[in-house]
């Protein structure tokens, strides 16, 4: 018998084989059902464990091996008893808790932890089994990240665990999770103790296999070996007939197989009436019949063993409610067969990596390879998408169109990309988010080393204002904290590709413009000046340059040290073969590669000439150095524009979140979870903030609620003059006339007068008496769920005119210490913090604590649903804040925290 892997662990003999105990008839909790992905990509079910999971329970244990179970339970052990068995499958999901991993409807791993009784911190043993055929998967380290959770939600601090000495396996298993493992030995036996809390490597290493699994799940389904095309027809006018085409004739390197049950050759490929027929592996299935018809085919996939599906058949979602119940239903049956799904009303896939050659997509046209991966979800766009970039001579490394989205996303594309050494930029079109916390972390990182070029459509954000003016300002600010760079339609897009993928980032903003026509020239200029670049006089080679001309301006230009990046322009009096010009710049780029810098063109009336100067290497694809060509020089300055913010993203050192000092997180949780108990999420009471927010170390100008006359003097002289009498209606707090509020109120008569005043206005007889703030420069902190993005900070100046100008910058949480800072200088009123003749610099550093502290408070408690500070003064001595209010609700079911799971 062989060592059995990491997966295959064993706890102490004595955690199955103590005195039964009847567990509490209680439902299992549904947060714990989870879809996960193992290493090799493949999709299992985790879930609790249930009394009727018995019998399947024995047959799991029966077909371990002699090895496996010695391991488990320190020696032989061929049945579970039906005491064991008992125990086993009835637990209490708090102090005894056990989750089962499933594949169709086979148990291939099981995992338990009982309570310890000992003093100190709550602890308990953990132990766990994984069927040999599945050893290797990652399914011991899953179970583990899932009991861990579990046990964090029922106050268990410590898991311990005993293991033979002769299992090595087992250690390496929690010390690869991250944990801090405490190790004793008792002669052949370890006693391994860690904490769960989840710690900064914990969380790394989680990370990273989410990042390898979910890379590997989508390389399963670009590089299959084998592919069956469900509903295959000899023509090309329904779709079956069109993706079958153009597998065959894209010179796939596996086999294709026809299902067609009414014919025995499709295009001349023998047919199959089923995939069960099929003699050979199917690694993927392309889905091409009718919605009501694709149960019986995912019954035939399932018998398979098909390791993806792309759902082309449209239907679903998009048709209302009951098709949306189909498409979850299909999702859940493949993945609960280990399957993951590309759509439906998906286009396909494409991989251009000749290895594999694969175009499963309705597009008959495919670009020609090269080192961009495109993701999108329309199905009629990608197809426009394909032809343009086909057209532009852009060069695709894979290409994925997921149409509804059911299941594998734009984040899954990211991660696979990020891994792949075949792809240099990212290519998005979306028209939602997802996950939009996960997206935001996955993007941060992989922008770092590949950029990423997304457009985002109408449908992506839901205006929360007339006009939705609000949320292009989220999309924009949001992509741009993740280093995304933001376009506004599909030119745009490959407007920037072609410079990203092809030329070098610009190390500055410094541009020359060379060109022969003086009105293009400043067309140019002008427009790289708007976007931010700083371009000196043009070089006018003059309206009859010839090639030469060209060459001698460009090296100059390559060589001198006070230019970054070059944009030249060909514009001929007449019409001239331009061949011989595009051969000068090329020649001239060669001629200095030292320069490093890169080179946008013109050529306009061009006639026949590609949008891609091309530098060609093997299979005719174009490389590094080939150099872009626009239609007209504002969209290449524009383009430049964009990836010069992009370069200076990158050169940024990566940030991290920094947590303030006097935080007490514990106390806060404490408080929300006994709101939350009461009503289930609402608003917070005045005085409830001030309490929560003292929790995190944010102070609110201090106040006290008064209901007469007798005690707004008596707050007053306790809070010490002079104060501010403020009505505390919503309606009143708002108004920008101040009409609710009485300020700098010296004697016990001013306040008491202000009382009077302010409850005969508003008729409501609580105020608030307040300590005067020190004088400032009023601005508005504010964090709340947008729809697309999840929790988002926004930071601005207060007015009216402000607010209507929409002047504020958004961050999506958590920030890292430089978001922060970034977040108070982003206003385009932000100067005025800086200091101005008529008022002296703020104390910057002290609102960028409190963006962080807000920061903080949103990672610690996912119930808050909202959070506003407005205004704050911002003074050169502090920040202060004179009014808050909060809401609390159910937490959001996408939070981008705890175990690893499939949305």
């Amino acid at each position: 018998m062989t060592d059995p892997t990491p997966d295959t662990l064993a706890g102490a003999s004595t955690a199955d084989t103590s005195p039964d105990t009847e567990a509490p008839a209680i439902a299992p909790p549904q947060h714990w059902f989870a879809d996960v992905l193992a290493s090799d990509g493949g999709v299992v079910r985790l879930r609790p464990i249930v009394p009727d999971d018995a019998d399947r329970m024995q047959a799991f244990h029966t077909a371990l091996s002699d090895r496996t179970r010695y391991l488990r339970y320190f020696g032989p052990y061929p049945r579970i008893s039906p005491k064991d068995l008992h125990r086993t499958t009835h637990v209490d999901y708090r102090d005894r808790v056990g989750l089962v991993a499933e594949l169709g409807d086979a148990i291939i791993a099981v995992g338990r932890y009982e309570l310890i009784d000992r003093p100190g911190p709550r602890a308990a043993e953990v132990a766990f089994v994984v069927a040999d055929e599945h050893q290797g998967r990652g399914l011991g380290s899953i179970l583990l990240e899932h009991l861990a959770g579990a046990a964090a939600e029922n106050r268990i601090q410590t898991f311990v665990a005993e293991v033979l000495a002769e299992n090595f396996a087992m250690v390496t298993v929690f010390r690869e999770a991250g944990y801090q493992v405490e190790r004793s030995r008792d002669g052949t036996v370890l006693h391994l103790e860690f904490a769960i809390d989840p710690t900064e490597a914990l969380v790394s290493v989680r990370d990273a296999r989410e990042r390898a699994s979910e890379a590997r799940s989508v390389g399963n389904l670009l590089a299959p070996r084998s592919i069956a095309v469900i509903g295959a027809t000899p023509g090309t006018g329904r779709v079956g007939g069109a993706v079958l085409a153009n597998l065959l004739s894209g010179s796939f390197q596996g086999p294709v197989f026809p299902v067609n049950p009414n014919r025995r050759s499709v295009r001349g490929v023998r047919a199959y009436a089923t995939v069960r027929e099929i003699p050979d592996e199917v690694d993927l299935a392309v889905v091409a019949v009718p919605a009501q018809e694709i149960d019986s085919v995912l019954d035939d996939c399932l018998a398979k063993g098909v390791k993806g599906l792309v759902v082309l058949t449209a239907g679903f979602a998009e048709t209302g409610p009951e098709g949306l119940a189909a498409e979850r239903e299909l999702v859940a049956a493949a993945r609960g067969h280990g399957m993951r799904v590309v759509g439906p009303s998906a286009l396909g896939i494409a991989n251009n990596d000749p290895a594999v050659a694969m175009n499963a997509t309705l597009a008959s046209v495919l670009p020609p390879r090269g080192r961009i991966g495109f993701f999108c979800q329309s199905g009629p766009l990608g197809v426009a998408i394909l032809g343009e970039a086909a057209a532009r001579n852009l060069g695709l490394s894979t290409f994925a169109s997921a149409g509804n989205r059911a299941d594998v996303s734009g984040n899954d594309l990211l991660q696979y990309w990020d891994t792949d050494p075949a792809t240099d930029v990212v290519l998005l079109y979306l028209e939602s988010f997802g996950n939009p916390r996960k997206f935001s972390r996955i993007a941060r990182r992989v922008a770092r080393t590949k950029p990423i070029v997304a457009v985002s459509s109408g449908r992506s954000v839901r205006t929360r204002r007339p006009g939705g003016d609000i949320d292009r300002s989220i999309v924009r600010d949001l992509f741009a904290q993740a280093g995304i760079v933001q376009v506004d339609s599909i030119s745009e897009l490959f407007d920037c590709a072609a410079m990203l993928g092809y030329q070098p980032l610009p190390r500055g903003p410094r541009l020359a413009v060379i060109s022969n026509s003086t009105a293009l020239s400043w067309l140019a200029v002008d427009a790289a000046r708007g976007e931010g670049l700083e371009v000196a006089e043009p070089v006018n080679v003059g309206p009859h340059a010839t090639p030469g001309a060209y060459l001698d301006a460009v090296v100059e230009a390559l060589r001198d040290d006070a230019c970054d990046a070059l944009i030249v322009v060909f514009a001929p009096p007449v019409p001239v073969p331009m061949a011989s010009f595009a051969d000068a710049i090329r020649a001239a780029s060669a001629a200095v590669p030292e320069a490093g810098k890169p080179i946008l063109t013109t050529f306009v009336a061009e006639q026949g000439l590609p949008n891609l100067l091309s530098v060609r290497g093997r299979n005719g694809m174009a490389v590094r150095g080939s150099i872009p060509s626009y239609p007209d020089p504002e969209r290449a300055a524009r383009a430049l524009a964009r990836v010069h913010r992009y370069a200076r993203w990158r050169d940024r050192p990566a940030s991290t979140v920094v947590r303030p000092d006097g935080i007490d997180a514990d106390r806060a949780a404490a408080l929300v979870a006994t709101w939350m108990a009461e009503s289930g999420g609402r608003r917070l009471t005045d005085l409830e903030v001030v309490e929560l927010l003292n929790c995190y170390g944010i102070p609110v100008v201090e106040f006290r609620e008064v209901r007469d006359a007798d005690a707004a003097v008596a707050a007053a002289e306790e809070l010490g003059y002079p104060v501010a009498a403020k009505a505390t209606g919503e309606i009143w707090r708002k108004r920008a006339d101040l009409s609710g509020v009485r300020l700098d109120l010296w004697r016990p008569e001013a306040v008491r007068q202000a009382y009077l005043d302010l409850v005969r206005m508003c008729g409501d007889p609580v105020l608030h008496i307040q300590r005067m703030a020190t004088k400032g420069v009023g601005c508005i902190l504010r964090v709340q769920d947008d729809p697309s993005f999840g929790s988002v900070i926004e930071f601005g100046l207060s007015g009216l005119i402000i607010e209507m100008l929409g002047d504020r910058a958004y961050r999506a949480l958590p920030l890292t210490e430089s978001e922060a800072a970034a977040l108070i200088d982003a206003p385009r009123a932000a100067p005025l913090l800086s200091g101005t003749p008529a008022s002296p610099r703020v104390d910057k550093g002290a609102l960028v604590e409190l963006a962080q502290r807000i920061s903080a408070l949103f990672d610690d408690l996912p119930e808050m649903r909202e959070l506003a500070f407005d205004p704050v003064l911002a003074s050169p001595t502090s920040a202060e804040i004179l009014y808050a209010r909060g809401r609390i609700g159910p937490e959001p079911s996408r939070f981008d925290e705890g175990p690893r799971r499939l949305a």
